[in-house]
Formats: structure tokens, C-alpha cells, sequence
């Protein structure tokens, strides 16, 4: 038996396909693939930077699933059934609006996949498979299982290794998709098979790519102080909150971590309490200046992410966000346009408001572009904020931006090391936001046969 599993593209840009430069090892493939059969034989292709041979014999094709990618997986999952091949799907999309999913394959699985992979591949060799498999979340995610690395080789995934100690969040920030799948939950893995896992690798550069790796700090700091004697350099996700246990921080630094991305969101109290962001609520009244301090203390590079639209924006206020960032020479930042993905509260709250764009669902709308506003803001028109986002993220990352927030003395110029990571990644963040803005969603039938 052959599988062949498929990481989607966003789509394309005006007259050719978009190939991410930035990419990643797309892990939850990793992972599936080792709790596959070993008698099956397993191939991956990331349509983000290579052709999907859908000639080429398979018995059958798992996709997984983003909103952002699913009108591009519904594409791959039509040209596989219209040869006779059948189509598994599953992700974070499928957990958040299965019904709508499984019109577009032969199986849908919802949650996570561990507790009912075995028994899905099991059920297509007996020709009994089902057309949806709901999964209990496991309270100790990959258990005994190391992703396979394998099918990542030769594909230019950027020199970092993806891996997982937790899954989910217990914050139940309102236009979170991540809160929504787990239920505003938190689960950890065993610390000694994460140690177990990373030194089956070769790597001295990792991602955590937990929601929020610092939400459990007591099994945080185990695995912490468990990283200190590898030497190893690592990044991840985080919350504010974390500022607060000085116990934790310090071994964070000391196991080698260089920086965080944290969800600032907003720069006012009104709109942090909007979107019900508590972790951030003692900060957002003097805009942050005592924790960015710390953060400066640690010598951490953050990563600063703030979403604009909130009810309480307007195009000054969000222009002042980008300015805040610049001044505080965050290591990077994203300005993401708040985007309502289904069954969330966010999305609820807007759809009985009468708010939403593109009919609800933007993530299928033949007009949709990425990162263009898909809601009715209260301040400006949703051209107003999708032009106002890309503003900030063209002045941000602009060359003199790159070069001014370089000389922070206690972050991206801590050490040789910080300081390199911030010159490589800088120029190739800068070029994606260009390639990104305004891509198309999915290919057309045209371009799909040639």
C-alpha cells in the first residue's frame, strides 16, 4: 500500500504559483507519517514548492487542512477522487467546520489523529473506511511517537527543526482558532521523550511550534532545565504572562532560548479587553514599557504579533501600533488583520452583527486575496484597514526599518549569533511580505492541467 501525504499551498500570485521562501518542515505530516504502518510505503509532496504528480500510483492521499489553504486542499483533494483515488482530510480547519470538509473528500478526521490513525488505515484495507473519524484528544499528545524526517529531505525547508512539547492554550482569547480546537486546554508531552526526540536529530536550531510553550510554567521549567545541558538554541511561542515568574525566565535563557513570538495584539486597554487577551491586561495601560524592558533584560528577540481591526481602531491608532513597534526595535512583527475563522467567538459575535464579508466564508470566496480585510470594521472601510495593514508591514520590514531596529543592544546585537539570525531572516521576511499580499486563493481548473 502507498500513502502520499500533502502539505496545501495559499495558492497563487497574479500569473504564477506562489512559492514560499520561508517555508517550514510541515510537522504534523512528520508525525503522521511515523504512526504509519511500517508495511506502508510513504511519500510527501509540499505543494508550496513542487508539482503534485497526481499520476503517479497511490492507493490514498491524506491533505491537511488550514483555513487558509482549503480552497487550494479541496483543489488537490478533486484531481486525486477524479482519478479514483480517495482523499483523507483532517487539521485545524476540519476540527473547526468538519461538515463542510467532508464534501470535498472520502473521510474526514476530527481531532487529532493519533487515537484513530491506526484504525483508518486499518478500515481502508478492509474497504470498511468511514466517512468521518472523531478523535479524542490525547491528554499526552504524540505519545511514544517521533515524527519522521525523513520525507522532509531534499524539499529546502529552512535549516530550523519543528517539533512539539504541548498542544493549545487554557486562555480563551475571542478570535483565537487554536482555543476553539482545543478548548481552551492544555496538554504536555513527557519531557524525556521531547529530550528523546530532539537527539534523534542533528539539529542545534529548534521550534517549538506549541500555542503557548510557558502556559503549564511547572512542566515548562522541566523541560527547561532538561534543555540546559544540550546547548542547543530554540525558539518558540508565549505568553506575557510568563514575565511574572522569574524563576521560569531564567531558565528559559539558560536553556538556550532566543526569543519568543508573543501576542501583543493591541496597544490599548480597550481593545485587549475586547478580544478578552488577559494575559496582556497589566501590560496594555502604559503600552507595555515594564515588560518589554524585561524582555530586553532576558535578551530575548521577540517576535511581536498585533492584530488590527478591533472595534476601537482607527487608521491613526494602528499606524501608531506600527510606529510603537518600530520605536521598541522589535526582532520582527506581524500586523494580521482580524480575521474571524469559523466557529470561533469572534466569528460568532460578527455573524449575528451582520459583519462579515465575502457571504462568511472568505477562506472560499473567489474575491478573497490574502491578507485583505474579510470583515466590516467600526472606524474605516475594509479597504481602508487592509490597506493601513499592508502599510504597516511594508514600513516595518522597509530597509531602514531592518536597519535601525538592528542596533538593539541587548537583543539582536546580544551576541554574533543573535545578530546573524536577525540579518539572514530579516531581508527574507521583508520579501514574503511583498509575495503574500493580495494572493490569490487556490488554482483555477486552466492552470491545474498544465
Amino acid at each position: 500500500m502507498r500513502l502520499t501525504l500533502i502539505k496545501p499551498n495559499i495558492g497563487r500570485r497574479e500569473h504564477s504559483l506562489y512559492v514560499d521562501e520561508g517555508r517550514m518542515e510541515p510537522l504534523p505530516l512528520g508525525i503522521l507519517a511515523a504512526l504509519t504502518p511500517s508495511d506502508v510505503d510513504v511519500v510527501m509532496y509540499d505543494d508550496r514548492m513542487e508539482a503534485i504528480p497526481y499520476d503517479e500510483m497511490t492507493d490514498l492521499v491524506a491533505i491537511t487542512v488550514e483555513t487558509f489553504t482549503a480552497r487550494r486542499a479541496y483543489e488537490i483533494s478533486a484531481e486525486y477522487r477524479k482519478r479514483g483515488v480517495k482523499t483523507v482530510m483532517g487539521g485545524m480547519h476540519a476540527m473547526l467546520i468538519p461538515e463542510e470538509v467532508e464534501e470535498h473528500c472520502d473521510c474526514v478526521i476530527v481531532g487529532d489523529a493519533e487515537a484513530v490513525w491506526g484504525e483508518m488505515i486499518s478500515d481502508f484495507r478492509n474497504g470498511t473506511l468511514k466517512k468521518r473519524y472523531t478523535a479524542e484528544q490525547p491528554t499526552c499528545p504524540q505519545n511514544g511517537i517521533i515524527a519522521r524526517r525523513d520525507i522532509f529531505e531534499g524539499k529546502g525547508y529552512l535549516p530550523i527543526t519543528l517539533l512539539q512539547f504541548s498542544r493549545g492554550c487554557t486562555h480563551r482569547c475571542s478570535f483565537c482558532a487554536s482555543s476553539a480546537y482545543f478548548k481552551a486546554r492544555h496538554f504536555c508531552r513527557p519531557v524525556d521523550e521531547v529530550i528523546r526526540e530532539i537527539k534523534s536529530q542533528k539539529r542545534k536550531l529548534l521550534f517549538f511550534v506549541d500555542d503557548n510553550i510557558v502556559c503549564d510554567r511547572e512542566r515548562a521549567k522541566e523541560l527547561f532545565r532538561a534543555l540546559i545541558p544540550l546547548k542547543l538554541h530554540w525558539v518558540s511561542q508565549g505568553s506575557m504572562d510568563m514575565l511574572e515568574d522569574r524563576e521560569l525566565m531564567e531558565l528559559m535563557v539558560k536553556s538556550g532560548c532566543l526569543g519568543l513570538v508573543i501576542g501583543f495584539e493591541s496597544i490599548t486597554p480597550e481593545s485587549i479587553s475586547e478580544i478578552r487577551k488577559a494575559t496582556n491586561r497589566k501590560g496594555s495601560g502604559n503600552m507595555y514599557e515594564e515588560q518589554i524592558e524585561q524582555l530586553r533584560k532576558w535578551g530575548l528577540q521577540t517576535w511581536a504579533a498585533f492584530t488590527v481591526g478591533h472595534d476601537g481602531d482607527t487608521v491613526e491608532s494602528i499606524r501608531a501600533t506600527c510606529d510603537f513597534a518600530i520605536k521598541n526595535k522589535f526582532t520582527f512583527a506581524a500586523f494580521n488583520i482580524l480575521m474571524p475563522y469559523p466557529n470561533t467567538p469572534l466569528y460568532e459575535k460578527l455573524q449575528s452583527e451582520g459583519r462579515l464579508l465575502y457571504g462568511g466564508k472568505w477562506w472560499l470566496h473567489e474575491d478573497y486575496r490574502f491578507n485583505y480585510c474579510s470583515i466590516v470594521p467600526k472606524n474605516m472601510t475594509a479597504d481602508e484597514l487592509t490597506e493601513i495593514s499592508f502599510d504597516c508591514r511594508r514600513r516595518f520590514n522597509s530597509p531602514g526599518s531592518i536597519f535601525t531596529r538592528a542596533f538593539e543592544p541587548r537583543t539582536n546585537m546580544r551576541t554574533p549569533y543573535r545578530f546573524m539570525t536577525y540579518l539572514i531572516y530579516n531581508p527574507l521576511f521583508r520579501k514574503e511580505v511583498f509575495k503574500k499580499q493580495g494572493l490569490r486563493f487556490g488554482l483555477n481548473a486552466k492552470e491545474e492541467q498544465t
